[in-house]
This record gives structure tokens, sequence and C-alpha cells, in this order.
């Protein structure tokens, strides 16, 4: 009995941490999974993945886990001293980067948030209305095209 009283607290304590990171997962899988992802490349040849939800006006920046640990000019094999210090200004320099590669200057960034030390989620606002469904944008290459964009 002294055992369950001592358990107890502790699956409560996971339950409530897997529902804040299954929270997450759903929301990213319902606004994002959907979409082709597109890279922008910013400071010393650092690939960021973009996922640009432009009917909702967010974006989800995905990084690389080695990149993240390392850091900077991993090809050069001069590592980053603190690569978590300059993460917010890589994330948001990467975002702006998009916006301007894909013609929206104009469109200013309003929001983040983390989800953890791989994905932020960028809120922007642009001027112009937003694109209908279908609309042919610019777009930066990805990862890995599909067999009608080679």
């Amino acid at each position: 009995m002294r055992r369950r009283a001592t358990l107890l607290p502790i699956g409560v304590l996971s339950l409530g941490l897997l529902a804040g990171c299954t929270t997450g997962f759903s929301y990213i899988s319902r606004n994002y999974v959907a979409l082709t992802p597109q890279v922008v490349t910013i400071g010393c040849k650092e690939p960021y993945e973009v996922y640009d939800n432009r009917q909702l006006r967010r974006m989800l920046i995905v990084s690389n886990a080695l990149r993240e640990y390392a850091g900077c000019n991993l090809s050069e094999v001069r590592i980053d001293p603190d690569p978590e210090a300059t993460r917010v200004t890589r994330f948001r320099t990467a975002a702006r980067a998009y916006l301007d590669e894909t013609v929206r200057e104009d469109c200013r960034i309003t929001g983040e948030t983390v989800f953890d030390p791989l994905k932020s989620e960028f809120a922007y606002a642009c001027d112009a209305p937003v694109e209908k469904r279908g609309t042919v944008v610019p777009r930066l290459p990805g990862r890995n095209p599909g067999p009608a964009q080679r």
C-alpha cells in the first residue's frame, strides 16, 4: 500500500509531462505535417527547414540536432563554444531570411513559440492579404524534392 502511494505522484507527474509533449506534437501535426519543407541557409552554411503555413501566417523553423549540439562550422571543424547562447538569434535570423527570400520583405515577425531546442514557430504579419489556397508563390528548394520538382 505504501509503495502505491509513493508511485502515484510519479505517475501523475509523468502523465502531465507526456500531455505537455503531446500537445505540442498534436499542434505541429495539425498545422504543419501536410506542408513541404523548404530550406533556408544562414550564417556559416547553416540549413534550417521551414514549414510555412501561409494561411495562418505562421512558420515552423526546424534545425539539425547535430548542429544544435556542436554549433556552427562543423565542415570546417571549428566548433561553436556555446550554440545554445546563439539559438534565439539564429532561429530569428532564419525566419527573417526565409520571409526575405520568398519576396515578403514587408512582413514582420510578431511572435515566437519555442517547442524544443530544435523547433520554433514564428507568427508573422504582412500588409498583403493572405493568398488563396493553390496560389503559386515563390518557394525555396527543399532537401529532397519530389519527382515533380526535379
